[in-house]
């Protein structure tokens, strides 16, 4: 019988230099970078959804440390930091929000449907838990070519109780794919609390009558996100099938622009920012342990404020797509 296991908030040991200044940089990256397209919707150059990863940032930086060339990366429509976390070009993704030509999907995607075939990452899925059988597809692929890949499948609590999220389990199981499944449970479906929508509240054990192992993880955590990661991907690549990593993380902002959030008091934000926040708890411990100084990560932020102002202008600047790319990319009927 598969078990589920729970993981506590660790202390993190003495940190490596370079490991520990990759980490900060690439969530600081991902939160200066979602600040900047909030800034763009509201202006009115972000058009459509935009659902912002502020405060997720630990998550898919711990995670994306734990794979390898080859290793497949899909996940739901609050995606941009999974996708500058791949290494895409944050000019290009500025691009797509923007609906411009030089975007990851030539500005026909949006927020919600960019693709990057280079950096194995198969989107950004607008349908809620869609992303969970095309993901365990990915895993299904890998084992028919035994390649050694893992595929990564990152989805929400909301998501969580999709329906075709346990045919996938299910199918993942029977057939020990090579697939790691992170429930990013940022605590609101949308605006309900996940004490509201679950019956079991403990995601990860959501795959115990599918023979999955699971454990739960600090999410606002990258060292610990690394470690259980770390675990898991071992476990998926090994042969031994599915493994299922419940985050425990937290976004700031609405579930997506538009929503106000006034289903949480300001007071509960304002706790998590102060106490929990992925990048200020690993700023303290670089300065702490003589990593760095603050001078040096403010030159780090000014740095990374430079580049995200620089995508900003750069999609702002490419030109929209040619009217006849709406017959591109479009399967049509053949005719008789």
């Amino acid at each position: 019988m598969a078990k589920a296991t729970t993981t506590k908030r660790r202390v993190s040991p003495k940190l490596k230099r370079d490991e520990a200044l990759k980490f900060y940089r690439d969530m600081l990256l991902i939160r200066r970078f979602e600040e900047r397209a909030g800034q763009l919707y509201g202006m009115g150059h972000i058009a459509g959804f935009c659902h912002l990863y502020i405060g997720q940032e630990a998550v898919v930086t711990g995670m994306q440390a734990c794979l390898k060339d080859g290793d497949q990366t899909i996940t739901g429509y609050r995606d941009h930091g999974h996708m500058l976390a791949c290494d895409m070009d944050p000019k290009g993704v500025m691009a797509e929000l923007t609906g411009r030509s030089d975007g990851y999907s030539r500005g026909k995607g949006g927020s919600m449907h960019m693709f990057s075939r280079e950096k194995n990452f198969f989107g950004g899925h607008g349908i809620v838990g869609a992303q969970v059988p095309l993901g365990t597809g990915l895993a299904f692929a890998n084992k028919y070519k035994n390649n050694g890949n893992v595929s990564v499948a990152y989805f929400g609590d909301g998501a969580s109780n999709q329906g075709q999220v346990y045919e996938a389990f299910n199918m993942a199981s029977l057939w020990d794919l090579p697939i790691v499944y992170v429930i990013e449970n940022n605590q609101y479906a949308m605006g309900t609390s996940v004490q509201r929508h679950a019956s079991e509240t403990e995601l990860y054990k959501r795959g115990i009558s599918f023979e999955i192992e699971g454990e739960d993880v600090d999410g606002m955590d990258v060292y610990a996100v690394k470690k259980a990661g770390e675990k898991a991907v071992k476990y998926a690549r090994s042969g031994k099938g599915p493994y299922i990593l419940e985050m425990k993380t937290y976004r700031y902002r609405g579930h997506s622009m538009s929503d106000p959030a006034k289903y949480r008091k300001r007071e509960e934000v304002d706790d998590v920012r102060s106490h929990h926040d992925p990048i200020d708890g690993l700023k303290g411990q670089i300065i702490e342990q003589g990593i760095a100084t603050e001078a040096d990560l403010k030159a780090i932020d000014k740095e990374l404020r430079a580049r995200v102002k620089d995508a900003a202008d750069f999609s702002l600047q490419s030109p929209e797509p040619d009217a006849s790319e709406l017959w591109t990319d479009v399967l049509l009927p053949v005719e008789a």
